[in-house]
């Protein structure tokens, strides 16, 4: 088992860990998501029939407009909300979202999270300290 710690940007507070989902691209709100079950329902999204739910998702920014932080926010009122969000690229949309879906979340990482994680890896995000941390098997 090999570990790797990130450091970066606090968005908001807290911590959490989880599986990571990876996308090098960027993540949409309304429309793609399930957000009663929070599976990914985005045909042209990669992670299509991947599941949000207590995961960490690692991608490279927001998709859209105003309507992605009601979506993710949404999310965390049906219970299905990811654990945290680590972001290569800040803006409002995925930093308002962290706030409203009360999500731990790191930007402005010293490595590209994108590059570093992949889906399945195990990672603890402490978003207090801007630390990341990987565990690879």
């Amino acid at each position: 088992m090999k570990t790797i710690v990130l450091h970066g940007r606090k968005v908001n507070g807290g911590t959490a860990q989880g599986e990571a989902l990876v996308t090098r691209g960027s993540l949409g709100g309304y429309g793609t998501f399930d957000l009663t079950t929070g599976d990914i329902v985005d045909m042209d999204h990669e992670w299509l029939g991947q599941n949000v739910k207590g995961k960490v998702l690692v991608f490279r920014t927001a998709q859209g407009s105003s309507a992605w932080t009601i979506a993710h926010q949404a999310l965390r009122f049906a219970g299905t909300s990811p654990a945290a969000y680590v972001i290569k690229e800040i803006n409002p949309q995925t930093a308002l979202g962290s706030v409203v879906g009360r999500l731990p979340s790191i930007t402005d990482l010293d490595q590209d999270p994108t590059q570093v994680i992949v889906t399945g890896d195990w990672v603890k995000v402490d978003a207090d300290r801007g630390v990341v941390e990987v565990i690879k098997e």
